[in-house]
């Protein structure tokens, strides 16, 4: 199967980030996407450009335009939150982000009527239903199809780090899991979701994208769910690492992380350098131990084995990239994961509301909603 690659502005950027809306009073889910989807709908009718429906009627998903800065992706996710909340205010729901809601029961949650979304559930089953999670994604323009594939295997050894620093879902159906972003191994059970293949070139990308449609596992390619893949479409590399993100600042800061990761990683390529790889088995241990331990994972950084805590290998990051950062600039985006650093990644900050109020998670889902108005951890 030939796979195009669309023609991409190098170190462009976009970011996808879903919204769930919750009651105001009770703090729980409300199944009101449509209602405001169809309030923001174009005058001349079509789907608005920067607001989108998603799997369930509980969710609604801001996305950027094309963009050269992280901070002018920003500002599109911003005017589409103030459009939303022009409809969502008068029916007392606010809007919240975590990569999952602390106590909403999955069964009680409606799927968006589109035929894909009734093909996903049908063939996945308990599993489908079960997705009651959030992310954030992020796209960078990749000017060379040649590049992705390198680019996206050099990126695999900075997934620990993406997935820790966002890790925002400890609680699940009204239980502490244990994980820090229980998410991210939830999403893994359904088909084609998870850790990419680490593919050397594109012809081998087009060979299994051929035998999963051959063999009905996939109708198109935007059906494989790695947490790290290539947008044929819009000509990216898309990282799906980070759990939902409560709030536009931590949101900026991961997007300008993962900016400056891929830019990084493609002036090596220019300069034919090598880029750092994971073996496999390396690369799923380290999702593991991101997703259970969080902040105090302790990563494995290359091939030989080295390891190193999560937040020391993210002090020495932010200082080498500094210099990317610059050129892009979102130096001041990538400064705030520092603060991520000093007060606390998102599931940290759950805990120890539900703690100071003896274990109520009613509090988690206001502190969640207080922080995406203040637009800043609280």
């Amino acid at each position: 199967m030939h796979l195009p690659f669309a023609p991409s502005e190098r170190s462009t950027v976009g970011i996808e980030w879903e919204l769930a809306l919750v009651d105001k009073d009770s703090g729980d889910l409300r199944q009101v996407a449509q209602t405001v989807l169809d309030a923001v709908e174009p005058a001349g009718g079509g789907q608005h450009p920067h607001i989108r429906q998603e799997l369930l009627l509980n969710t609604v998903e801001v996305v950027s335009g094309v963009n050269r800065t992280v901070r002018g992706a920003g500002d599109d996710l911003e005017r589409a939150i103030d459009e939303i909340r022009e409809v969502t205010d008068p029916l007392r729901v606010e809007l919240m982000c975590a990569g999952t809601h602390p106590f909403a029961r999955w069964a009680q949650q409606k799927v968006t009527d589109k035929e894909r979304y009734a093909t996903l559930i049908d063939r996945t089953q308990w599993w489908g239903r079960q997705m009651l999670i959030y992310g954030v994604h992020v796209h960078v323009g990749i000017e060379d199809r040649d590049k992705v594939l390198p680019i996206a295997r050099g990126m695999l050894a900075y997934f620990g780090h993406l997935q820790a620093l966002s890790a925002s879902s400890p609680f699940w159906g009204g239980k502490d899991t244990g994980y820090a972003s229980n998410r991210a191994l939830m999403f893994q059970q359904l088909p084609t979701a998870g850790l990419p293949f680490q593919f050397e070139t594109w012809s081998q990308l087009e060979g299994y994208v051929d035998d999963m449609v051959r063999t009905g596992v996939i109708d198109a390619f935007d059906e494989v769910r790695w947490d790290l893949r290539p947008s044929p479409r819009f000509g990216t590399l898309e990282t799906r690492i980070s759990d939902g993100t409560s709030n536009i600042t931590e949101v900026l800061a991961l997007a300008a992380l993962t900016h400056c990761l891929v830019e990084h990683l493609s002036t090596l390529l220019d300069e034919g350098k090598e880029l750092p790889t994971l073996p496999p088995w390396f690369a799923q241990e380290n999702k593991w131990r991101s997703a259970r331990y969080g902040m105090d994972a302790i990563l494995i950084l290359d091939s030989r084995g080295e390891e190193e805590l999560v937040r020391d290998a993210v002090t020495r990051l932010l200082h080498e990239l500094e210099p990317t950062a610059a050129r892009l600039g979102c130096l001041d985006e990538l400064d705030q994961v520092r603060t991520i650093l000093r007060r606390g990644a998102g599931y940290q900050r759950q805990r120890a509301v539900a703690r100071r109020n003896g274990g109520e998670l009613g509090p988690v889902v206001e502190n969640l909603v207080a922080e995406l108005r203040a637009g800043r951890p609280l």
